[in-house]
């Protein structure tokens, strides 16, 4: 039983790992001299030039024309 435990223990922590590992923060620079920090990479849809992200600091996700973005850049986690 406790080999179970120890084993299905093992495999939820690898899989976190590897869930937590796919995705890293993002900074936005905007031409406004604004720093925006998204939690994942953000979307770049070309029909409509906006970037989408889902903001660290509130949770929300929001969109920016891409004009106002000056730079993106990942951050070290």
């Amino acid at each position: 039983m406790n080999i179970k435990l120890l084993t299905a223990s093992m495999f939820a922590a690898t899989a976190l790992l590897v869930v937590s590992g796919c995705t890293s923060n993002q900074a936005l620079q905007t031409t406004d001299g604004r720093t925006i920090v998204t939690d994942g990479k953000p979307q770049v849809d070309d029909d409509t030039g906006l970037v989408s992200y889902r903001n660290a600091e509130t949770g929300k996700t929001e969109q920016i024309n891409r004009d106002q973005v000056k730079n993106m850049s990942e951050l070290d986690n």
